[in-house]
């Protein structure tokens, strides 16, 4: 009986032992939640209506580059400290200002929720939290986007539209969802829409060789050389003699970044229909595959006149940077 009894012992402790460690690697976590593009700022109102508040709305509510309107980054939901308990912690980005004895940023990957990523900014004072906040920008600013753009992709995996035909011709694929349509494929080029209220959302995807984008050095200039000419060839406009091109008033926003680790140029600007009274934001990406000398060229551009278009155009970013060449 004895022995009986000291082996169920050792049984019941194994067991507990076991469900101690289990518990450790599979700790729950609830689903995070919030708007895309939402940022909570947990700080006191006090702080969020005096200087460090106005730094913050500065920098993480800037004007997005390439619309023709101003429209913020991030939407701004300010929390007092008090009230970031429960499901109010759940939230997917959020920024967090603290008193501490030194200069100090903290980088949080899904402390409270999944997905979620957090900021802490701590300073002695209000002085060095504004100069925290300034020195990294970029960088915060980075890891908030990059969040958004897997949750939006995250959503669009629930009902993908197939792109075996792109596959198929250009080598590449990519990832938007089902609520667009074919509208054209033809020698190698392909258009897909989408229609919204009042307005329509579009991508494009094609090649080109390597010397369309890089003659004599000038990027920006054979980029829009080059969208003007595929307008003219392929984006009619809505009278016979009328198509897409990109605006001259404003030159367009250049810049460097990798797709599917990839070099490639990011361009944002505007277009407009030559001879008639459309225009709107749109988004290129020119990537460079040096093993076949060309670049894939991925746009995205909204008509939606007299309305916001930041997340049409966050989603068609979204898009574009879900390429990835395959075999």
């Amino acid at each position: 009986m004895r022995l009986q009894n000291l082996f169920f012992i050792f049984l019941i402790a194994l067991s507990i032992l076991s469900c101690g460690d289990n518990s450790k690697n599979t700790a729950y976590k609830a689903e995070s939640s919030g708007n895309i593009n939402q940022i909570s700022v947990i700080i006191t109102n006090e702080a969020w209506q005096d200087s460090i508040g106005e730094s913050i709305r500065e920098i993480f509510a800037a004007n997005v580059d390439g619309l023709p309107q101003q429209e913020p980054l991030f939407a701004l939901r300010q929390i007092p400290p008090k009230a970031f308990n429960g499901f109010v912690r759940r939230s997917r980005t959020f920024l967090k200002i603290e008193e501490a004895k030194t200069a100090v940023h903290k980088i949080l990957i899904d402390s409270f929720a999944k997905p979620q990523v957090g900021i802490v900014v701590g300073g002695p004072n209000e002085r060095a939290i504004i100069e925290t906040l300034e020195e990294n920008a970029n960088k915060f600013i980075s890891k908030f986007q990059a969040a958004e753009i897997r949750e939006k992709q995250r959503r669009m995996r629930k009902s993908p539209k197939s792109t075996d035909v792109i596959e198929k011709e250009l080598g590449i694929s990519i990832l938007f969802p089902s609520a667009y349509r074919y509208a054209k494929q033809e020698d190698g080029f392909f258009w897909m829409r989408k229609d919204i209220q009042n307005g329509s959302m579009e991508l494009l995807a094609y090649e080109v060789p390597t010397s369309t984008i890089e003659k004599d050095g000038n990027i920006i200039e054979n980029v829009i050389r080059m969208r003007d000419s595929i307008g003219e060839k392929h984006i009619p406009g809505p009278n016979e003699e009328t198509h897409m091109i990109t605006e001259e008033a404003y030159a367009p926003y250049l810049s460097e970044t990798k797709i599917d680790g990839k070099f490639a140029y990011e361009i944002k600007g505007t277009w407009e229909v030559e001879g008639f009274f459309m225009a709107g934001p749109f988004l290129t990406y020119a990537i460079k595959d040096e093993a076949k000398e060309r670049y894939v060229v991925l746009e995205g551009f909204v008509f939606k006149p007299s309305s916001s278009k930041r997340n049409q155009i966050f989603e068609i970013e979204s898009i574009l940077k879900s390429a990835k060449f395959v075999d």
